[in-house]
């Protein structure tokens, strides 16, 4: 993982990493305790249960072959109300990095999802972060350096726990382009992201963007903002994976890019053809981790993902 992070060739394999795995009770066939299920412990079942979890993803991460496993997010929701899965209370979400330590990662690189780049809003504020972007800038501005301060010092917390990649989820752009102009690009995300990925780099650690969407225009200015990798590189929105390494191969290891779709819908043949095309057309040279456009939901069948798997058994190594 270190070395495709860096632009180099692993001596072995491809690595995988997933921003997000939903699927670990179907790997594992024991349950992973998250979320509100989580915070109605009391506080010896949510210690058994920080245990439990640890052996779980440690477990499914070695029969996946992952080289990286992101550790559960903050809260956050999907919509309005909704939470999302991949989520602990920030004490926990704390500890649970400590018990993954306790228990022995070994060679298995953590990530942590730190924020630190302001990204489009949800449903919730769109209409009032819209209005502000034209009328009330000074406000845009409070915002990015709010989120990349509050990035930056989770950041430290989590690599003083040992934490070696962080991700800042910053969706900038949809299937239609960047949310944001030109104009907006240069005033309130891009420096923004290059000091996040100074900040990041500094701490000793390395840096990850993940954005949705169609960001194209903007292939350049991500390569050269210091971070590491780009995840998702998303297909849906029309994003090629092979235009993206041949541009900026050399300068942005990129992460991804099974299509989502596919692996939710298509059968495990059509996955495995995907991601064999994938890894042949992409991991010559190294730059390349292999896992899905976004999150592997609970909605994709295990006998998908797997066939993701199967695709990297036959055609993943160097």
């Amino acid at each position: 993982m270190r070395a495709a992070l860096e632009c180099r060739q692993p001596p072995r394999a491809v690595p995988i990493w997933e921003i997000e795995f939903h699927a670990w009770d179907q790997v594992s066939s024991r349950h992973v305790i998250l979320g509100e299920e989580f915070a109605a412990l009391p506080a010896a079942g949510q210690n058994r249960a920080l245990y439990a979890n640890a052996e779980i993803l440690l477990s499914a991460a070695e029969r996946l072959h992952f080289a990286a496993l992101s550790i559960p997010t903050g809260y956050w929701e999907i919509a309005p109300g909704v939470p999302a899965y991949y989520w602990l209370p920030e004490k926990a979400r704390f500890r649970q990095v400590e018990v993954l330590q306790e228990i022995g990662v070994g060679d298995l690189m953590l990530v942590g999802i730190s924020g630190g780049v302001m990204a489009m809003p949800g449903a919730s504020s769109y209409v009032e972060f819209a209005y502000k972007l034209f009328d009330a800038p000074e406000e845009i501005y409070h915002m990015a350096r709010q989120v990349l301060e509050g990035g930056l010092e989770t950041a430290r917390r989590l690599r003083d726990l040992g934490i070696e990649a962080m991700c800042t989820a910053s969706d900038i752009a949809d299937n239609r382009g960047p949310y944001f102009n030109p104009e907006q690009m240069e005033r309130f995300v891009l420096p923004y992201l290059r000091e996040w990925a100074e900040g990041i780099r500094g701490m000793g650690c390395y840096a990850i963007l993940h954005t949705d969407g169609d960001v194209g225009r903007y292939v350049e200015e991500i390569a050269d903002s210091g971070i590491h990798a780009l995840q998702a590189i998303d297909p849906v929105a029309g994003m090629d994976i092979r235009k993206v390494k041949e541009q900026v191969g050399d300068r942005l290891c990129l992460c991804g890019n099974v299509d989502c779709g596919l692996l939710v819908k298509g059968s495990p043949e059509a996955v495995y053809a995907g991601t064999r095309e994938l890894l042949l057309d992409c991991k010559a040279g190294g730059g390349f981790v292999l896992g899905a456009s976004n999150a592997v939901q609970r909605d994709v069948p295990i006998e998908s993902y797997w066939a993701v798997i199967r695709a990297w058994e036959g055609h993943g190594r160097y």
